[in-house]
């Protein structure tokens, strides 16, 4: 017997309308978005269901409309009565799947994401940080060239090490413009800019880590009742103590995607199931494990489809 996964999707997934459908009909999703609302003083729930876009994707906004719109869907497939051997999120999505596996109470964690939001947009002035999509390059090639640009004085990282041939870099604007002039040198397509607040997962971050350091003393957290694959490690995290610790360091280190799954399939997972906004993991798994089988629960419609 196979084992099954929860995946969470990270920021970029967020979409005006999500949640809405979960919020008029199960209770237990309406009771986390009516405890969102709560708990931030504000309407998200108002943000998630109308928009603007623009507004919902302001990086602190979008980060506890994410998170509750996954833990909305969430508390939907509990209700069938569906368990995972493991949980892991990208990026943001970690939170969410800390919150499925009892490490935090879904209103702390909100309260921590709005300001782990508000952290990361402060921590380099507009303009001056960004992000681009890397395709076709070779890893250890591509982490050589970031190196380089770095050595010259135009700090550049990877960032998301999403699937292969799948690479986000991020840091100063003229390092990620330096590695899409010179991306065929790491076997390389193109880069693609991305639409970004900031440099996210890359050094320039460490100000807003220091920042979560402390906000995340202020939360309880609790042993994993299943494993949380952490994105530092692409390994489970062994205490709450250690989670607490990767947490602040997964603001300004790389997400190890592409390990994690590579993990989750040495494991004996052949089930990934992505609660939440949008279908980016389950396509970057599909890169990786065609024969995986793969559910996506990110409306009423698709649960129902699925379960």
């Amino acid at each position: 017997m196979g084992k099954t996964a929860f995946v969470f999707p990270g920021q970029g997934a967020q979409s005006v309308g999500m949640g809405k459908d979960f919020y008029e009909a199960v209770p237990a999703s309406r009771d986390i978005i009516d405890s969102a609302d709560r708990a931030l003083g504000f309407s998200i729930s108002k943000l998630m269901f109308e928009g603007p876009d623009g507004e919902l994707k302001k990086t602190f906004n979008t980060q506890p409309a994410l998170l509750t719109a996954s833990v909305a869907a969430l508390a939907a497939l509990r209700e069938k009565g569906i368990a995972p051997d493991f949980v892991a999120g990208h990026s943001l999505g970690e939170y969410s799947a800390l919150v499925a596996a009892g490490v935090l109470g879904f209103e702390d964690a909100v309260r921590i994401v709005r300001a782990r939001g508000e952290f990361m947009e402060a921590a380099v002035p507009g303009g001056q940080g960004a992000m681009a999509a890397v395709l076709g390059a070779d890893r250890s090639a591509l982490e050589q060239l970031c190196r380089s640009i770095t050595e010259e004085g135009r700090l550049v990282e990877m960032a998301n090490i999403n699937c292969p041939g799948q690479i986000v870099v991020s840091g100063s604007k003229e390092g990620v413009a330096a590695v899409g002039e010179r991306v065929k040198e790491a076997g390389g397509k193109r880069a693609i800019p991305l639409e970004v607040s900031g440099p996210f997962h890359s050094s320039l971050m460490k100000d807003a880590a220091e920042q979560l350091g402390a906000k995340l003393k202020e939360a309880t957290f609790h042993e994993p009742a299943v494993p949380v694959v952490a994105n530092v490690t692409a390994r489970p995290a062994e205490s709450a103590d250690r989670i607490r610790e990767l947490l602040v360091e997964q603001v300004y280190s790389p997400v190890l995607w592409e390990d994690t799954v590579a993990y989750l399939i040495a494991e004996g997972v052949d089930t990934f199931v992505e609660i939440g906004p949008g279908s980016v993991l389950t396509g970057l798994v599909k890169k990786m494990d065609k024969t995986a089988k793969l559910i996506n629960i990110n409306t009423l419609e698709s649960l129902s489809a699925s379960f």
